[in-house]
């Protein structure tokens, strides 16, 4: 994996991104969680709740957890009462999650569902690692009914200076040291650079209009720790 490194400058290119993605987070699955609670200090936990809440959806409805990961939103979807699908890149990642009752390995640009097939689609910290984030979106659009919603949770950067300060000495020091001796420094060090990847908000809620999603709300949380965008699908 000596494509990950410690300047955004040696990200993986488009052509080599997806497979990297996919290696990267098979070899981090077994501990994906641990190191998550203690990199967020346990915010992960309200802000994936936080997307929950907003995805305004009656109990009994169909859900896609996109790129589930090891399934934190899974399990919460199906605690409150959620028919949810899980679907991500890396077998390993959903070999090592639990209490998900259906998952499918696929990417996300080409799901392997019918049109319309989903109420709602959530998606918690993936958008950065996604290809082609246009054709993903497209996926998105095409999969959730008419009139059904989406919540798509994502890391952000802080602006205030101070808070950037302690941003840039957590998340890029510190993280990838506790990363390396619990589970795969690289890997803890590619995710605070790939925020590269993620575009503008006004340039993302564009992208997100074109493939007939309305009314979408860009919400910062925790001071620019993370950012939520929720939509619902035209009608």
């Amino acid at each position: 994996m000596n494509f990950l490194r410690r300047s955004p400058t040696s990200l993986p290119d488009a052509e080599h991104k997806t497979e990297a993605v996919r290696t990267m987070f098979d070899a981090i699955a077994p501990r994906y969680e641990l190191v998550n609670r203690l990199m967020t200090f346990g915010l992960d936990a309200q802000w994936r709740k936080r997307c929950l809440d907003s995805l305004g959806l009656a109990k009994g409805n169909r859900v896609l957890d996109l790129a589930s990961g090891t399934g934190d939103l899974t399990r919460s979807l199906i605690d409150r009462g959620f028919d949810v699908v899980s679907a991500d890149l890396s077998f390993g990642m959903l070999d090592a999650g639990h209490d998900m009752a259906a998952t499918v390995q696929s990417d996300a640009s080409r799901l392997p569902f019918e049109r319309g097939s989903f109420d709602g689609l959530v998606c918690g910290y993936a958008l950065r690692n996604f290809t082609d984030l246009e054709a993903c979106v497209a996926e998105m659009g095409r999969i959730v009914r008419p009139g059904g919603r989406i919540a798509l949770l994502d890391v952000a950067e802080p602006t205030s200076k101070l808070m950037r300060t302690g941003y840039d000495l957590w998340f890029r020091r510190c993280v990838p040291i506790i990363g390396g001796l619990l589970s795969d420094a690289a890997a803890y060090q590619y995710l605070p650079d790939s925020t590269v990847y993620l575009p503008e908000p006004a340039s993302f809620r564009a992208m997100l209009n074109t493939h007939h999603f309305s009314g979408v709300n860009h919400h910062v949380l925790s001071g620019g720790l993370s950012q939520l965008y929720t939509a619902t699908k035209e009608i």
